[in-house]
C-alpha cells in the first residue's frame, strides 16, 4: 500500500528523507505572493497514507491557511484520521540551505495535528532532506488541549 512502515511511531532514516522530499515538493507549490516564504508539508497517517499540502496566502491574510493544515484537512477529507509523523520545509525561494531556518508548525497547526494523534507523533522540521530537526509533537505542544480533555 506504501512505502512507509509505521513501527511505534518511529521512521526508518530513509523514510524521514522521503517524506521530506514529499514536504519539499509541496512547498514548491505554495502559493505565497505576499510573504514570499513559501512551505510544504508531508503528512503520514498511521495507515501508511502519505498527504501533502502547501501554504496558501490571500490578500485578507487571515483567511490564508497553513501548509500542516491543508495536508491534514486532505487526510481527513481520504478518512484518515490517525496521524504518524509529519515533515515541514519552508524557506523563501533562493536561500541556500545554510541560510535556511526552521519553519515549525505554529501553534494553531501543533493544536489541529494534536486532534488526531494525541499527541503521539513526529514532526520533522526541515532545511533540506538531510538537515533537519526531529520533535515529539507532545514537546512542541506541551499541555496540549484534546479529546481525552473532553472526557473529564
Amino acid at each position: 500500500m506504501s512505502e512507509f512502515q509505521v513501527r511505534n511511531n518511529e521512521l526508518s532514516e530513509l523514510e524521514v528523507q522521503t517524506l521530506i522530499a514529499a514536504a519539499i515538493a509541496a512547498r514548491d507549490k505554495a502559493y505565497a505572493p505576499y510573504s514570499e516564504f513559501k512551505v510544504g508539508a508531508a503528512l503520514l497517517c498511521s495507515d501508511g497514507r502519505v498527504f501533502s499540502g502547501c501554504n496558501v496566502e490571500n490578500a485578507a491574510y487571515g483567511a490564508g491557511i497553513c501548509a500542516e493544515r491543508g495536508a491534514a484537512m486532505q487526510a481527513v477529507a481520504e478518512g484518515a484520521q490517525e496521524f504518524s509523523a509529519i515533515a515541514v520545509a519552508g524557506w523563501k525561494d533562493g536561500r541556500a540551505e545554510q541560510d535556511r531556518g526552521l519553519a515549525y508548525p505554529c501553534g494553531i497547526c501543533r493544536q489541529f495535528l494534536n486532534e488526531f494523534s494525541a499527541g503521539h507523533m513526529k514532526v520533522y522540521v526541515a532545511r533540506s532532506i538531510t538537515d533537519y530537526e526531529k520533535n515529539d509533537l507532545s514537546t512542541l505542544l506541551l499541555h496540549g488541549f484534546g479529546p481525552k480533555n473532553l472526557e473529564v
